[in-house]
């Protein structure tokens, strides 16, 4: 049980840990102090949901399905295209040089972005649904549960260090250029997620 536990935990971090267009979100907007416990609730509250709906048995039906991978694939790779593009288009605009103060996004813009984020993006289903309940299936009924608490589990306090560590290297961002260089990292991030999906 303790083994499950652990694989659960070791497992999920591996495929969370990765930058992510829900990491690069949540990172951006810790930064800027912007709503980012919302946002780090959301994301860890939602991959939580998927996490145990995979280790339920859901995942098997998902991935095979072609037809509905197909349609996620390009659905969210069109999403993160166009999220990468705002980006890397703030990157390079003369706005970069006062981003770090820009916190006027209102909870229902973060709310409703973070949601986008994390469920048009099929990778999330991925790793959740689809990889954690196929790594899952191979414990028993009991042992199955454990792996998704530990899952589950390193999700939660994955999201609660970005939402913390962003606060802290705010510091660092007061810089233009470093924040340049964050907005060109996630447009890229969210190019190539999208890239990988298409693929």
């Amino acid at each position: 049980m303790q083994t499950a536990f652990m694989t659960g935990m070791v497992t999920s971090a591996g495929l969370i840990i990765a930058i992510g267009a829900q990491n690069a979100y949540l990172l951006t907007q810790s930064v800027r102090r912007n709503h980012h416990i919302t946002i780090a609730i959301i994301c860890a509250f939602f991959d939580v949901l998927l996490i145990t709906v995979g280790v339920a048995g859901v995942g098997a039906f998902l991935a095979s399905s072609p037809v509905l991978m197909k349609v996620a694939a390009w659905g969210g790779a069109s999403f993160l295209f166009v999220y990468g593009f705002l980006a890397l288009k703030s990157a390079f605009s003369d706005n970069a040089l006062t981003i770090m103060n820009k916190t006027d996004d209102s909870l229902k813009k973060v709310v409703f972005t973070t949601l986008a984020v994390t469920l048009l993006n099929p990778h999330v289903y991925i790793d959740t649904v689809v990889l954690m309940g196929g790594i899952s299936a191979q414990f028993e009924e009991g042992n199955r549960m454990m792996f998704g608490i530990g899952a589950a589990l390193s999700s939660v306090i994955w999201f609660a260090i970005l939402a913390f560590a962003g606060v802290k290297l705010a510091p660092i961002f007061s810089k233009p250029f470093t924040w340049r260089m964050l907005d060109v990292s996630v447009g890229t991030v969210m190019w190539a997620v999208a890239a990988t999906l298409i693929i």
